[in-house]
């Protein structure tokens, strides 16, 4: 059941940040917060990482999708087994910020991405996230750490 709501918090969470950015911000406003570290804007993304496959939408929303619902069925399998917590947890928030960018792609066409990072590395500047991103980073790094030998 907790899983089930760090989900359900996880994708609300976003989706209320992802509204408040869509009517709060203009394109191409930036506000910098954290002294200047972190930059809050909006911005469109068509494709996956750094604009992966922004050209071709439909098979991206496909292959979101796949991703979603093979990690969905993993993480009903683990709850269902109630096997290590630590796994658990990394789906879940894998399942709950790919959840959330997966309703933009099919909803609005794109996923909204609100900061950035101002850091040494020019390239690393360019590129725009949001909370689901981060979830899904965690994630895979909880599922890898607790993951392993089991």
């Amino acid at each position: 059941m907790v899983y089930g709501v760090i989900v359900a918090i996880l994708f609300a969470g976003d989706f209320f940040l992802k509204r408040q950015v869509e009517e709060k911000i203009e394109k191409d406003q930036q506000h910098e917060v954290c002294g200047g570290k972190i930059v809050i804007q909006k911005y469109y993304n068509n494709g996956a990482a750094l604009n992966f496959m922004e050209k071709r939408p439909k098979v991206l929303r496909s292959f979101c999708g796949g991703i979603v619902l093979i990690v969905g069925i993993i993480w009903y399998l683990f709850l269902r087994e109630k096997r290590n917590p630590g796994v658990l947890l990394g789906l879940s928030l894998m399942l709950g910020g790919g959840a959330s960018n997966l309703y933009d792609r099919i909803i609005k066409g794109h996923v909204v991405d609100y900061f950035s990072f101002r850091t040494p590395w020019n390239w690393f500047n360019k590129i725009v996230f949001n909370i689901s991103d981060m979830f899904i980073f965690a994630g895979s790094i909880l599922v890898v750490l607790f993951g392993k030998g089991k």
